[in-house]
């Protein structure tokens, strides 16, 4: 006999659910329907190739419902507060009429295949906003491909309706990078009081950033806070920054007691207005199309390169050889580019 179920008597199989069409879709989203969007942002990381046709399909009739929303990119290294800051920062914005959408870029180590991002806390009381939508991207799969699926997650938010989108990056590695180049404003959260406050700090950080936060600027915090805002403040002094003409905010705040961070939205909201004003922001947004566009290529390329039978069979061996220093490894590219068909 099998066992008893202690819970009473089992259940039927649930339904498959219904597959759903484009037009589904695509109403689903411009209805806000989140059960819809949630199928379709699983559908656009999907690698199946019949998946991928059809959440292109998706994306082409959504696109002029798209783009209207702040962007706005949030990184700082584990430990500094992300999760509580963005938090209070959503249900600061949910208040004032926002929707606000969430989406937390998280590739996985390379060195371990394990979630960078994935055993964070999760933001309990904004993912019950009915105003709010939290998303992590896929923990696996190469850079570019967590890219390109958190860029096409971001159109399908701004086309249910979502008008501020916030983009967590973990604040290690390529990500800032890649974060910075699909937002309109870029925001790097430090920490004071860990010893020397510019040590460590890479300055390709600072230079994509738009506003420094010092975050956890409370309780017996607030002298060292201030004197790390005056630290990056003189550093950021000798740095160019991304967007000329604008100076870039070096503020303090706290996630945990939500304090400063209206004077933060204040000034993202300054931004966008100056951009705007001026048509920096149309600009912006189109290199950044354009730019999307050839990583999309590149990332194609090499993944076709290491597909290659030829290039498979003869990688191991052109590798060992490197490795013993019986072959330069501009010899060694260069066979390989060859047994994939490219010739100089």
């Amino acid at each position: 006999m099998p066992p008893s179920d202690p819970t009473g008597p089992a259940s039927s199989p649930s339904p498959r659910r219904r597959e759903l069409t484009l037009d589904d879709y695509v109403k689903g989203v411009l209805a806000g329907d989140r059960a819809i969007l949630g199928r379709a942002i699983s559908l656009v990381e999907s690698n199946a190739l019949a998946h991928q046709a059809l959440a292109q399909q998706v994306l082409t009739q959504l696109l002029p419902h798209a783009g209207r929303s702040r962007r706005v990119g949030i990184s700082g290294v584990p430990g500094v507060g992300k999760s509580t800051f963005i938090e209070a920062l959503g249900k600061n914005l949910t208040r004032h009429g926002h929707k606000v959408a969430v989406l937390a870029v998280d590739p996985t180590s390379e060195r371990t295949k394990g979630s960078i991002l994935g055993d964070k806390t999760r933001m309990v009381y904004l993912s019950q906003d009915p105003n709010a939508f939290i998303r992590p991207s896929p923990s696996s799969g190469s850079l570019g491909g967590v890219g390109r699926k958190t860029r096409e997650t971001m159109l399908l938010c701004e086309a249910a309706g979502f008008d501020v989108v916030l983009v967590e990056t973990v604040g290690v590695g390529q990500s800032e990078t890649m974060v910075a180049d699909m937002v309109d404003f870029y925001l790097v959260l430090m920490l004071a009081g860990a010893g020397d406050e510019l040590q460590g700090i890479k300055r390709g950080i600072l230079e994509l950033a738009d506003m420094i936060a010092v975050n956890k600027a409370d309780s017996g915090n607030e002298k060292a806070a201030e004197r790390a805002r005056r630290e990056y403040a003189g550093a950021l002094e000798l740095m160019h920054g991304r967007n000329d003409g604008w100076r870039v905010p070096v503020v303090k705040c706290s996630g945990l007691g939500n304090q400063g961070l209206d004077e933060l939205w204040a000034h993202i909201e300054r931004h966008r207005e100056e951009l705007a004003r001026s048509g920096q922001l149309d600009e912006l947004r189109k290199r950044q199309l354009l730019h999307w566009m050839w990583q999309m290529v590149e990332g194609e390329l090499i993944d076709r390169l290491h597909q290659h039978p030829r290039v498979k069979a003869l990688a191991p061996g052109l590798e060992q050889q490197v490795h013993d220093d019986k072959l330069t490894a501009t010899l060694a590219a260069q066979q390989l580019l060859e047994a994939f068909g490219l010739t100089r």
